[in-house]
């Protein structure tokens, strides 16, 4: 239970803190830091379950994605204060680290291996946030259509 909290603390400070760096306005703040730590903890979660890294980023990433789209109707503001904040604990900074790593250690399998890692990781981050997207357009124009 104590792991739980501390993942959600550390995700919500990182997100936050981002927030501030990405110069996000106060009253964002806190939704920045609660989008970033709803799709780490679903990340983690997913990965409890032994769900493939790279599938538990990419519903992670659409999680965050959502997310962000609800905050930003919420609070009118832009939408990429949400994702960019909130996608940050995603992002496979440690898993680059090491392939970069390897490479100056000359163990170029690993590095390799590391490497394509990231690119899938990345890519992942990408389609999922794409997705939620896409979906949102498809919505927007059913919605026109109604009316």
């Amino acid at each position: 239970m104590l792991e739980i909290i501390v993942q959600l603390a550390a995700s919500f400070i990182a997100s936050a803190g981002f927030g501030v760096l990405f110069n996000a306005p106060k009253k964002s703040l806190i939704p920045c830091g609660l989008v970033g730590m709803f799709g780490w903890i679903f990340f983690y979660t997913l990965r409890e379950f032994h769900i493939d890294i790279v599938a538990a980023t990419t519903f992670a990433a659409i999680l965050v994605s959502i997310l962000s789209q609800l905050c930003s109707r919420i609070l009118k503001r832009p939408i990429i204060i949400f994702t960019v904040s909130g996608i940050i604990p995603l992002v496979p900074g440690g898993v680059a680290y090491n392939a970069m790593r390897n490479f100056v250690e000359n163990d170029y399998n690993t590095a390799i291996q590391l490497s394509a890692q990231v690119m899938l990781l990345a890519g992942g981050i990408a389609i999922g946030l794409m997705f939620s997207q896409v979906i949102n357009q498809i919505m927007m124009k059913l919605q026109k259509a109604k009316l």
